[in-house]
């Protein structure tokens, strides 16, 4: 090898160092807004089929739940439902229950999920964490989260 082919290698081998200084911000931002969008959209899908699973629960007047006993113990049993079909993401996002018997709010599951042929609505608003500051200043409205709102309708069957 030449002298000046020798020189030349010395001084190229610190550029791959400040290259990768350069670029790897940029690099790992993307790459983790990607994840963050990822998990926003994950997130709001497992709790759309949650809220199904759960309606469907309410709806078909599971054989375990006695329509005619206590109320609360329908409601528990629908929200358990949910929670055990969320994947943890209800935990996570501090889901919020709201449900609708005929156009009208039921608190708490007062007159619960109504009689047989009645429209049930069942809604659960989240919010759920960001990660990444770049995608978190996109939702700074909100608290740097990602609020989303999942709803169910059916049509009670008889039971």
């Amino acid at each position: 090898m030449q002298p000046s082919a020798i020189l030349r290698r010395l001084r190229q081998r610190g550029a791959s160092a400040v290259e990768f200084a350069l670029v790897a911000p940029v690099f790992f931002l993307v790459f983790f807004s990607i994840i963050d969008f990822s998990m926003m959209m994950f997130a709001n899908l497992t709790m759309q089929n949650a809220v199904r699973e759960g309606a469907r629960f309410a709806v078909t007047g599971q054989s375990t739940l006695d329509p005619a006993n206590t109320t609360q113990q329908r409601y528990q049993a629908v929200l358990a439902k949910i929670h055990d079909t969320s994947l943890g993401i209800y935990d996570m996002s501090g889901a919020t229950v709201t449900t609708w018997v005929n156009g009208s709010t039921q608190a708490n599951g007062s007159t619960m999920f109504g009689g047989a042929g009645d429209l049930v609505v069942i809604q659960v608003n989240c919010s759920w964490p960001l990660l990444t500051p770049m995608v978190a200043a996109f939702f700074s409205s909100t608290g740097g989260k990602y609020t989303f709102s999942v709803a169910a309708t059916m049509r009670n069957e008889a039971f």
